[in-house]
């Protein structure tokens, strides 16, 4: 491998990693204005990222703030050593004062996609990398039905507060279970997200709120955001209560979600899962949600 080396004019890595960005969500099944979408949304803040090359292929590194913590990413690796690349990142990202390099997988470590959202290079130099989440979407059928037995109705105001603080306690979880970030960190960063995306509460448009019900009990819920990106629902939530798991409404649930879309005038449903969750990773598996982008992170 070649020495790198930081460029100054970036046009001919920035348009060829524009393609393959877009190459990746192509290939994970997206139609194109969700392709383009997805690829706007993996360029932000691109003017301010380091770009080198070894003469054969690139490296994108950057850093940003999070939660008060120094991150750096590797937003691109075609380098032709991308084992010895990947280690120069994390130098650079490290003398940047960053505690953890974070990178985005395309269609997931297993598919062999490459770093940063589409970028093509080989998954291999990130297997030591804790998986953080997935994002994961599928197309829905035009008239989902509802599984036999459980109805659907929608939350009502006066069961949102209730519904709210069981949402936070499990989002705060979920994000100390995948390993980033403290307690104190999690709850900051939910009360951020949740300021983000309900800024009037049980009243934010777009936002729907179910309760799922099965044999007159509430057995789960539901929270849905239409319109997302072109053609999509973002499922936030669709929880099933613990003492009512293990008796297939895992499935129920997204048969729900597939509904809701639906019933949104959306296309595909789209949503997130946390590293450490493989019981829901196997679920969405088995049902055929691909994997968009994988999300992975290293201490430094």
């Amino acid at each position: 491998m070649n020495a790198l080396r930081i460029v100054s004019d970036r046009g001919q890595w920035r348009s060829g990693f524009e393609e393959r960005v877009l190459a990746g969500y192509r290939a994970a099944g997206c139609p194109d204005p969700l392709a383009r979408a997805l690829r706007d949304r993996a360029l932000k803040g691109i003017d301010d990222w380091t770009v080198a090359t070894d003469g054969a292929g690139w490296i994108a590194v950057g850093v940003s703030e999070d939660n008060g913590a120094t991150v750096g990413r590797i937003h691109d690796l075609t380098a032709s050593d991308t084992a010895t690349a990947r280690e120069w990142a994390e130098r650079w990202c490290a003398e940047q004062g960053a505690r953890r390099v974070e990178v985005r997988l395309t269609g997931g470590a297993v598919a062999g996609a490459g770093a940063g959202a589409g970028a093509g290079a080989p998954a291999g130099p990130f297997a030591g990398y804790s998986v953080r989440g997935q994002s994961r979407m599928r197309a829905i059928a035009e008239h989902p039905a509802l599984p036999p037995g459980l109805t659907v109705r929608r939350l009502t105001e006066e069961e949102y507060p209730g519904w709210y603080a069981g949402e936070e306690a499990a989002y705060v979880a979920d994000i100390v279970r995948a390993g980033v970030l403290t307690p104190e960190q999690a709850k900051a960063k939910s009360d951020e997200d949740f300021a983000r995306h309900l800024p009037q509460g049980y009243r934010t448009p777009g936002h729907a709120f179910y309760a799922l019900e099965a044999d007159g009990q509430v057995i789960g819920t539901g929270w849905v955001n239409h319109g997302f990106l072109p053609g999509v629902t973002f499922g936030f939530s669709l929880e099933v209560y613990e003492e009512h798991r293990g008796r297939g409404y895992g499935r129920a649930a997204m048969a729900v979600g597939e509904w809701a879309t639906r019933q949104g005038g959306d296309q595909a449903l789209m949503f997130n899962v946390f590293g450490g969750n493989e019981v829901a990773m196997g679920l969405y598996d088995s049902t055929g949600f691909a994997v968009l982008d994988e999300f992975r992170s290293l201490p430094l």
